[in-house]
């Protein structure tokens, strides 16, 4: 499943990165505490967090997560929207809780 077709199945809003829509999800991570995220996230993950500033997105160019997914209604400060964009990193914003997102999209992978 492409990062464009969980978007629309999932109903999430686009908040910076368009290029990367194409890109493949094979898995998902939860988690919030960076350094944890960028030892254990693999490639192609969908990374779920609330976690919406410059460190996540930095994060998730090591960690060459195929997006990142606000949960909670967490936004996406400016700086990071525009470094996003820059690095061709996705970021998707959903108000639902974490949890049911990773439930969602585990079922949608599975």
């Amino acid at each position: 499943m492409t990062v464009a077709q969980m978007a629309q199945l999932l109903d999430l809003k686009l908040a910076a990165g368009k290029e990367g829509l194409d890109r493949l999800v094979t898995g998902g991570y939860c988690g919030d505490l960076l350094s944890w995220v960028m030892g254990r996230a693999k490639e192609d993950d969908v990374w779920i967090t609330v976690m919406g500033n410059l460190n996540a997105i930095a994060v998730a160019v090591l960690a060459d997560v195929s997006c990142i997914l606000l949960s909670e209604s967490a936004v996406l400060d400016e700086d990071a929207r525009r470094k996003a964009d820059e690095e061709g990193v996705t970021v998707l914003q959903s108000d639902r809780p974490t949890y049911d997102l990773a439930v969602a999209i585990g079922r949608l992978l599975s």
